[in-house]
């Protein structure tokens, strides 16, 4: 319905209030516009473990950006290199972490030697 034809329709206040809602976008289910919601999370309160290897701050840069430390620590403690490179890899491909192919060797390694099964105990 083009703008000049709205007075025109309307003959009633009822229904060039209708008309009015319709063209608005609430329709006949009454339905209110969209509103933003926000959404805070709490702090976290997990780090990454902290380590001298390259991949410690591409981690941080990169893995923390999306998910909390956290998840590592509920990986299994004897994750080979190659679970490790398969994780960032899921993270790159399905979940599109913005992780350059050059830094991934580095952040394996890191999460490899820290919490996988190259962890010193």
């Amino acid at each position: 319905m083009r703008a000049g034809d709205l007075g025109a329709r309307c003959r009633t206040a009822r229904r060039c209030a209708a008309a009015l809602a319709a063209a608005a976008g609430l329709g006949a289910a009454g339905l209110a516009p969209a509103t933003v919601k926000t959404y805070r999370a709490p702090p976290d309160t997990v780090r990454l473990t902290p380590s001298p290897l390259p991949g410690y701050a591409k981690a941080q840069a990169h893995c923390t950006a999306c998910h909390s430390a956290e998840y590592m620590q509920y990986q299994p403690p004897d994750a080979t290199r190659a679970y490790w490179r398969a994780m960032v890899q899921r993270m790159k491909t399905v979940f599109h972490a913005p992780i350059d192919e050059a830094d991934m060797p580095d952040i394996v390694d890191y999460l490899a030697a820290t919490y996988g099964n190259r962890q010193g105990r």
